[in-house]
C-alpha cells in the first residue's frame, strides 16, 4: 500500500507537524544532555510546544491540573532546552535539556528513580537512584 503524500511529508520532508491524539497533547521524554538520562515523561499541547520552541525551556500540560506549566515556575528546577526531536511521524517530542535540580516533583533528580523486578507473588518495585534532592512539601505545600 502506497504512503500518502501528506505522511510522506510527516515522515520524510522537513515542514513541522506535530500530531496531536484526540486530547491535543503530544507525548514528551526529556533527557540529560550530558549524561543521557531519561528525567521525566510529559506531555505538551499546541500552547506548551510553542512556548517550549520560542522560550527555550521546557513547558507541559497538566492532564491532572488541566492546566499549562513551565516546567521549575513553583521549584526553580527549571529545563533548559539545547534540542529538541521529533519521532518519525511526529506524534512523539524528545528534548534534551540542562535540568536544575531535580526533575521530579517527588524531590528526585529523575521521575524512573524505581526498578521493576519480577518477585515471587510477580512484578516488584525497588529503589534506585531514589535520593531526594528537595522536600516536595516545603516547596509546593502539603497537599503535594
Amino acid at each position: 500500500m502506497a504512503k500518502s503524500a501528506k505522511s510522506d511529508d510527516r515522515e520524510e520532508g522537513l515542514t513541522f507537524q506535530p500530531k496531536f491524539d484526540s486530547a491535543g497533547l503530544v507525548t514528551c521524554v526529556a533527557t540529560d544532555t550530558g549524561t543521557g538520562e531519561v528525567l521525566m515523561v510529559a506531555h505538551m499541547n499546541d500552547e506548551a510546544l510553542r512556548k517550549t520552541i520560542s522560550s527555550g525551556e521546557a513547558w507541559y500540560f497538566s492532564r491532572a491540573r488541566n492546566a499549562l506549566w513551565r516546567k521549575g515556575e513553583s521549584s526553580g528546577h527549571v529545563q533548559r532546552v539545547i534540542e529538541m526531536r521529533l519521532d518519525c511521524d511526529q506524534d512523539a517530542i524528545w528534548i534534551r535539556v540542562e535540568q536544575t535540580g531535580a526533575a521530579c516533583h517527588t524531590g528526585r533528580r529523575s521521575c524512573f528513580y524505581r526498578s521493576v523486578t519480577q518477585g515471587e507473588g510477580g512484578a516488584r518495585l525497588s529503589f534506585v537512584d531514589a535520593e531526594k534532592l528537595f522536600d516536595p512539601g516545603e516547596v509546593y505545600g502539603k497537599d503535594a
